[in-house]
């Protein structure tokens, strides 16, 4: 008898942030023997986040509404990009080399990406790429005024 899948576990990123998570488990056991109190913040974080690119891809995928589904594979992308910084962090901390985080290092590009598109791809409901509207809010908080002396300022 065939298994039965949930709809998010058809997702490629899905897939991969399993794969990441098994490569962190093995990173974590690398790792257990010099963990101590330097690194226990940044080991923690790095697990619950993730968890949480996870968790956000499987809950957004199940959302009907497109705006809500990106803001939840958004919500994921951001998990992602905490992954890599915590990764940093850990070869900052000299708890493991450069090297050694590579391969999850690669996995979160990809992650990233998989997980952009499907933002690009859900919220793009107005016909308005993000960029666009990024680049239009921004303008819309930059005017400029001239003061007494004929001088403009951003506000």
């Amino acid at each position: 008898m065939p298994t039965v899948l949930f709809d998010h576990e058809k997702l490629d990123v899905y897939k991969l942030e399993l794969e990441f998570i098994s490569w962190l488990t093995d990173l974590f056991e690398d790792l257990r023997e010099i963990k101590g109190a330097r690194l226990a913040e940044t080991l923690d974080q790095l697990d619950r986040a993730s968890i949480s690119q996870l968790l956000n891809t499987a809950e957004g995928n199940g959302k009907r509404v497109s705006q809500l589904r990106a803001r939840f594979f958004d919500d994921a992308r951001g998990s992602a990009t905490e992954c890599a910084a915590c990764l940093d962090a850990l070869v900052a901390k000299r708890a493991c080399s450069m090297k050694r985080v590579e391969q999850g290092k690669a996995m979160l590009v990809r992650i990233v990406s998989m997980l952009t598109k499907l933002v690009d791809r859900f919220d793009d409901t107005s016909g308005i790429t993000r960029a666009q509207e990024s680049r239009t809010s921004s303008s819309r908080r930059t005017r400029t005024r001239t003061n007494h002396g004929g001088a403009h300022d951003a506000i």
